[in-house]
């Protein structure tokens, strides 16, 4: 009887697996930095049709390397508002066909180049400063430390060949398909991986320890296993998430049940097709993977509407978006998507200002009808503004832990300080409504001239600050350079009307009090604008 090391096959293997997940999520980082703007751009513009959300869900799925982490971002944006149940069906569709990647590409059996590929993407990373040849080093040191954790696991089962009752278990699993399903949903459940999964399973094939047959249904389990992770994700999320969630576990269940019922003629197409093709026992794992996905999705495309008509009945209720606190701001994207939680960031950046605005609106309405009520609303506005501006700071600091491009960088610097004048814009506008609270306390009148020259410095100011926060939005810099000029005139109009009110004062026409604070008003006014010039600076320096 030949003698095993268990000890050595546990340490090699375990080891291999460990480096093999940690070469996946650094070669995802390198290519997501590389694509990390285009990423977003394309989140943006092209989910609105469902079959363009599956292509965006490939090209996710094939940069992050992870369907799960797609789907948690998938369902970040949900939660956020920024997609609807339909359009993030598409893309977990698409996330399942990118996820073939790394199986089509440990399918070439580049095992002999591992550590020289190694070298070069260390020797990228740390023999020069070029942030491109950085991320390039990335990517290299992790393909070629995926290879080099294969190497080391297939070294770690070769001595399993001669163990009798594990070939003995693995050879039923051909006549246990079930039972395979089982295995691989909960190993994959258990490692948080399918990739690594679907790369053992290249492994046991390649060696002779498991057939296609006992191999392809613990591949469909790994597709129902990936799920966990999209549904721990939903946890705490609004319904919107849970309903993703859910269509996701569905979409892998239905496929995994229509290809259980096929599975013999199934199997004999892919052992076809490894003769014909001449496939690696590695490639024709992937190309089984790679095929199921892909008929599941064209399977599946025509009743996207369907789907999602289940996942609401199983979850009733409305979609609900939470006011007064911050509306994009998911954690779970800082680090499986930074470039994207960057954008959710400068989304988040926008629902600020619309609280900033609102707070200064009502403060203007105080001021004209004395009404209590727009004191009210300033202040709640100005609590909510103070609210996002902590979280979204504490956001951005830890976005800056991660891995991000120059420009994204100036991006991140930008949204911080925008953040800032606009949590001052709140603040000048609760201090106007403290002025009108001891205005009013005091009966104090303006006269209706000094009333019209406040309407009218209002109007300008209001003006200026909603295109400010419009040129943020659209990145519109002929924009944000009116803003330039216009904030000029505006100070001029500032000093003008200073000098008008002191001739005012001096005929007698307003009291010393009334006077005093319409000084402060317009002195607010004239720092509002301050803050607004920066914004537009920001969009002028491509910060925003």
């Amino acid at each position: 009887m030949v003698s095993v090391d268990w000890q050595d096959i546990a340490f090699h293997f375990l080891g291999g697996l460990g480096l093999f997940l940690f070469s996946i999520k650094y070669m995802g980082d390198g290519l997501q930095q590389v694509a990390g703007d285009k990423l977003r751009y394309y989140i943006d513009k092209y989910t609105s049709n469902p079959f363009f959300g599956i292509l965006v869900g490939i090209a996710m799925s094939a940069l992050i390397q992870s369907s799960s982490g797609v789907t948690v971002i998938t369902v970040g944006l949900v939660s956020a508002g920024l997609l609807n149940l339909r359009q993030a069906i598409g893309i977990v569709m698409g996330a399942n066909i990118g996820t073939t990647v790394t199986s089509f590409l440990i399918g070439f059996k580049l095992g002999d180049y591992a550590l020289p590929m190694i070298f070069i993407g260390a020797a990228c990373l740390f023999f020069t400063s070029n942030k491109k040849l950085n991320n390039f080093g990335r990517v290299i040191f992790g393909v070629g430390g995926i290879f080099f954790s294969l190497n080391l696991m297939g070294d770690a089962m070769d001595p399993l060949k001669s163990v009798s009752g594990f070939q003995n278990y693995l050879a039923t699993l051909g006549d246990k398909p079930f039972q395979g399903v089982f295995i691989g949903t909960a190993l994959t459940m258990l490692i948080q991986s399918s990739a690594a999964i679907i790369g053992i399973l290249q492994g046991l094939f390649s060696g002779g320890l498991l057939t296609l047959q006992g191999a392809i249904p613990i591949l469909l389990g790994s597709n129902i296993g990936t799920c966990i992770t999209a549904v721990l994700a939903a946890i705490g999320s609004n319904i919107a998430a849970k309903r993703v969630a859910a269509a996701h576990v569905f979409f892998n269940v239905i496929g995994t049940v229509i290809f259980m019922v096929l599975l013999l003629p199934f199997t004999s197409m892919m052992l076809w097709l490894q003769s014909a093709l001449k496939l690696t026992p590695e490639m024709t794992i992937a190309f089984s993977h790679g095929s199921f996905n892909i008929t599941n999705t064209i399977l599946l495309i025509p009743f996207i509407g369907l789907l999602a008509a289940i996942v609401t009945k199983m979850i009733p209720g409305e979609d609900e978006v939470v006011k007064y606190e911050a509306l994009y701001l998911d954690r779970l994207l800082i680090t499986q998507a930074p470039s994207i939680a960057l954008g959710n960031a400068h989304k988040e950046l926008v629902h600020l200002a619309s609280y900033a605005i609102q707070a200064f609106e009502a403060s203007f309405s105080y001021i004209m009808t004395a009404e209590d009520k727009y004191g009210e609303k300033v202040r709640l506005y100005e609590k909510d503004v103070n609210t996002i501006d902590v979280e979204l700071t504490t956001y951005l600091v830890d976005i800056s832990n991660e891995a991000l491009s120059p420009s994204e960088n100036e991006l991140l610097a930008g949204i911080l300080d925008s953040s800032r004048d606009l949590e001052r814009i709140g603040d000048h506008s609760e201090s106007l409504a403290g002025l009108i609270d001891g205005i009013n306390a005091k009966q104090i009148g303006f006269s209706d001239a000094a009333l019209e020259e406040l309407t009218e410095m209002y109007r300008l100011t209001h003006c200026l600050t909603l295109d400010a926060i419009r040129a943020i939005v659209d990145s519109d810099k002929e924009l944000a350079q009116s803003i330039v000029s216009r904030h000029k005139a505006i100070e001029q109009k500032e000093r003008q009307l200073r000098k008008t009110h002191i001739e005012r004062l001096n005929r007698g026409e307003c009291t010393a009090q009334a006077g005093i604070n319409y000084i402060d008003i317009i002195s607010h006014y004239t720092r509002i604008t301050d803050h607004a010039l920066n914004l537009a600076e920001k969009v002028l320096s491509n910060q925003l």
